[in-house]
């Protein structure tokens, strides 16, 4: 699978994730915590693998990814730090999925075109077997695990 369509299929899963957070029909800590996982190691594959390999194509765009990282790492923080019955949960979700679905605009309207054109189908295809190794292997730690409990950090 090409490295775009990987992160592409990740957005689209977070975007389901959020959808059954703000449903609230489920156990929202655990799809928080799935939530958090996902995001978390998919940011590292992008920061470690994805954009370094094409940071010359979109500088501008790649350098403005890594800040909303950052912000959306604070977020995502604040986020798992709320309990469901907590006055700012709901709150805290809208804001994380709007900076997400910022991100992903970004990323899948202006970003992956480029990429896609300038980059060779056998490239993309290694870089997404790398890419989806490394996000199967990262999972699991957890979003602290990866990221440490702490905005302080």
């Amino acid at each position: 699978m090409k490295a775009t369509e990987l992160l592409k299929t990740q957005h689209r899963k977070v975007e389901a994730l959020f959808k059954r957070i703000e449903a609230g029909r489920s156990d929202s800590e655990a799809l928080v915590k799935e939530l958090a996982a996902s995001l978390g190691a998919h940011m590292v594959i992008e920061e470690t693998i994805f954009y370094p390999a094409i940071k010359g194509i979109k500088e501008g765009l790649v350098l403005e990814s890594y800040e909303e990282h950052d912000v959306a790492r604070f977020a995502i923080r604040n986020l798992l730090a709320t309990r469901q019955s907590a006055e700012s949960f709901a709150a805290r979700v809208t804001t994380l999925k709007e900076l997400i679905e910022h991100h992903v605009e970004e990323e899948e309207e202006k970003l992956f075109p480029k990429v896609e054109k300038r980059l060779a189908a056998e490239n993309l295809e290694e870089l997404g077997a790398k890419m989806k190794a490394a996000f199967e292997a990262l999972v699991p730690k957890g979003f602290v695990g990866l990221y440490g409990k702490s905005n302080e950090n």
